[in-house]
């Protein structure tokens, strides 16, 4: 349902919601906000409200840190619960300069900016993510609350009521659900977004994790999209399924081919995979990222596509005659602990790119590739992803397309943070090491 400011401020009165609660995302895709009564709302829908960048991570330095969140009027939703007898309603926000100029250093706005390119293309940019999570005992420990597997069906576990309860609200909030299940790891799971547009998709998202974490806390449990919490079992992705449509047809169909894959498919997924490198440090932000790409564990390291082979970086589904429009690509690599606004601008871009520069896509890779050695590989000329987030900083720091797309300032504060990150990290001493080395050295 679509609103109008005036229909906003009617069904606050109305409903006697007493929260506005106004979203928006830092550059690590942290959901930051603040709430407003009421009274403020019909300020906010005209002028925006005025906030202290300096304290976003990512935003602004203190000698400029005045900006302005602008609700964005399609975004309204009630909350799907009561917070101690008080209802809220929630809108995402448009990140401005004090002039009412978008603020270059919003996630949303570099989303936005990279969708006007594609569709001065003509073409309308679609993703369905899978965010996979664990249900873990609290905080503070990894201890699973259920022991469960691919596709497990267990009337015992609370897993199923906690999905089931996470669920309903999701729907509450206007967001479609496909399907949902354990997925392979104890206590991990996964619910799947029906797919639409990629700047609306990363408002789903940012939404969907709140959804799936403050369920969870309230039945007093945690949910956590760390990719790698748990030591030796899969980690935790957010595969991207990704098309573009022109004039209303979906660009990546092709009847005649016999992959029923179109050029521009194959040129947007040869870009994929000439800038996975580049890309991979927005995609997998954290040094936990890297911990889950590793062999041996479904997710991809080495930069190849396959239609049924899941060890590659890019599969392409198989096509289901009168599904035209389910022809996809999707990408492996992501974790559903990014920021899904840079995530899916990068992506589109690199896609993009490999159409502009008429990229050709090289033939499949159908065995599994943690069966071939190095030098197999090599001979292939397969290529892997960074090992490590350093790795990942350092293609990202030198990357052009990066660079154009998060603008020099917003990848120069992204690498300053990430290499501090790193920098924290590699100093660390683990109870491993002083368990492997301390009796031997």
């Amino acid at each position: 349902m679509s609103y109008t400011k005036e229909d906003i401020i009617h069904v606050v009165k109305e409903e006697r919601l007493d929260v506005i609660n106004l979203w928006f995302t830092d550059i690590e895709g942290i959901l930051k906000g603040f709430a407003i009564t009421p009274s403020e709302l019909p300020t906010a829908l005209e002028e925006g409200m005025g906030f202290d960048g300096s304290s976003i991570s990512g935003f602004n330095a203190i000698e400029e840190s005045d900006l302005v969140a602008m609700p964005d009027i399609s975004t309204f939703h009630r909350l799907p619960w009561e917070d101690d007898g008080r209802r809220g309603v929630q809108m995402f926000c448009d990140i401005l300069n004090p002039d009412k100029t978008p603020y270059d250093g919003d996630p949303r706005f570099i989303l936005r900016r990279s969708i006007a390119k594609a569709k001065k293309l003509g073409y309308t940019f679609f993703v369905g993510p899978e965010l996979e999570y664990f249900y873990l005992k609290d905080h503070d420990s990894t201890i699973a609350l259920d022991h469960g597997g691919y596709f497990s069906v267990s009337p015992t576990d609370v897993a199923p009521a906690l999905r089931k309860k996470t669920i309903d609200a999701v729907e509450k909030m206007g967001i479609q659900v496909e399907y949902h299940h354990h997925e392979v790891a104890p206590s991990q799971h996964e619910i799947d977004l029906k797919f639409q547009q990629a700047d609306s998709m990363a408002d789903t998202v940012m939404t969907y994790r709140y959804l799936v974490k403050e369920v969870a806390n309230q039945e007093g449990v945690y949910a956590t999209f760390m990719p790698k919490p748990i030591y030796g079992v899969n980690g935790s992705g957010m595969h991207v399924h990704q098309s573009l449509f022109k004039d209303g047809h979906n660009a990546f169909f092709d009847a005649k081919d016999p992959d029923y894959l179109s050029e521009t498919a194959r040129s947007y997924t040869a870009g994929i995979l000439k800038y996975a490198q580049e890309i991979c440090a927005l995609l997998a932000q954290w040094v936990n990222s890297y911990k889950r790409l590793v062999p041996g564990f479904e997710a991809p390291v080495y930069i190849s596509w396959s239609q049924r082979n899941r060890s590659a970086l890019v599969r392409v589904p198989v096509y289901q005659p009168g599904k035209e429009n389910h022809t996809r690509i999707e990408l492996r690599c992501p974790d559903p602990a990014c920021n899904p606004y840079l995530a899916f601008a990068l992506m589109l871009e690199a896609g993009l790119a490999g159409i502009e520069e008429k990229l050709t896509l090289e033939p499949p890779v159908q065995e599994n590739l943690y069966h071939l050695s190095e030098l197999e590989r090599m001979e292939r000329g397969i290529q892997n992803l960074p090992s490590n987030l350093h790795e990942a900083l350092h293609f990202a720091k030198l990357s052009e397309l990066v660079k154009r797309v998060l603008g020099e300032r917003v990848l120069r504060q992204f690498l300053e943070i990430k290499y501090g990150q790193w920098d924290a990290y590699r100093i660390q001493v683990t109870p491993h090491e002083i368990e492997k080395y301390l009796p031997l050295l």
